[in-house]
């Protein structure tokens, strides 16, 4: 019965967190942490509920992926205001390519070094930070939506989105931030974050999992199960939600989030 309460306790973390600007990776470490779940089951269960909270946003832009696929046919929407340019394939690339890049050359350092509580702490603030900084020298608009991100704004990003490889400086915390500041709206930063989530997770979650499969077993499969449909239940959501609340939200009240988070868990270690 413990095995199923942490997993669907992971699962809710990993659903709620994965598209806030808040790092889904640097609460699952702190909830495993608190609930004693660690080690080599940890980390492939994580890779696992991740699947879940990428197919609920897969099944919320089904449209958008096959219409940059070139399967479906998507209505623009560009407006006359900022003359921008359709979304496409080549936006998302340029957009993933710095990360993946730099992700696979520095995969052993970042899993040895950066993936602990501490180091999670450390990438709360500082994201946060950045997540201030962006929001307050936000340029003026270029891109009021997705469809009207340059190639430029979208390899930006791309370079913005490399912080995340430090563990609680949160993906979607910087790449919003990011296309902030190089002109994007709210709407068209977080519309594009969530859509470039599905291929950085697809890539990382799927390279972690080829070399952690060996520890998935039949006895196992009801425990990965309930925590993947968890994760893709609250995810979906979540996005929904969210969607909304970011752009009436802002990143602001993330941030301080960030922050007090940081601060309690960091008593929680010091006196434990």
């Amino acid at each position: 019965m413990h095995d199923y309460i942490t997993a669907i306790i992971q699962g809710i973390v990993e659903g709620v967190t994965e598209f806030l600007p808040v790092s889904s990776t640097g609460h699952l470490i702190l909830s495993g942490e608190l609930l004693q779940f660690t080690g080599e089951k940890a980390d492939t269960f994580e890779i696992v509920i991740q699947l879940g909270a990428i197919l609920a946003v897969a099944i919320l832009y089904w449209r958008r992926i096959l219409g940059l696929l070139g399967l479906v046919k998507v209505k623009s929407e560009s407006g006359n205001s900022y003359g921008g340019q359709k979304l496409n394939l080549l936006h998302v690339i340029l957009a993933c390519l710095p990360a993946m890049v730099l992700g696979l050359v520095l995969h052993a350092v970042i899993k040895t070094y950066l993936f602990s509580p501490y180091t999670v702490l450390a990438g709360l603030v500082l994201g946060g930070i950045f997540m201030l900084y962006g929001q307050k020298k936000q340029t003026s608009i270029t891109a009021g939506n997705i469809d009207q991100l340059s190639y430029k704004q979208a390899f930006t990003i791309g370079l913005f989105q490399c912080l995340a490889l430090w563990p609680g400086f949160s993906r979607s915390g910087a790449t919003i931030a990011g296309g902030l500041l190089t002109g994007a709206s709210y709407k068209a930063a977080t519309n594009f974050s969530f859509l470039i989530a599905i291929p950085m997770m697809v890539a990382a979650s799927g390279y972690e999992l080829l070399k952690s499969y060996q520890s998935l077993t039949a006895a196992d499969a009801s425990f990965f199960i309930t925590g993947f449909l968890v994760s893709f239940v609250v995810a979906l959501l979540a996005v929904i939600t969210f969607l909304k609340l970011l752009e009436r939200l802002k990143l602001a009240p993330f941030a301080y989030y960030r922050f007090g988070l940081a601060a309690v868990f960091a008593i929680y270690l010091l006196v434990r």
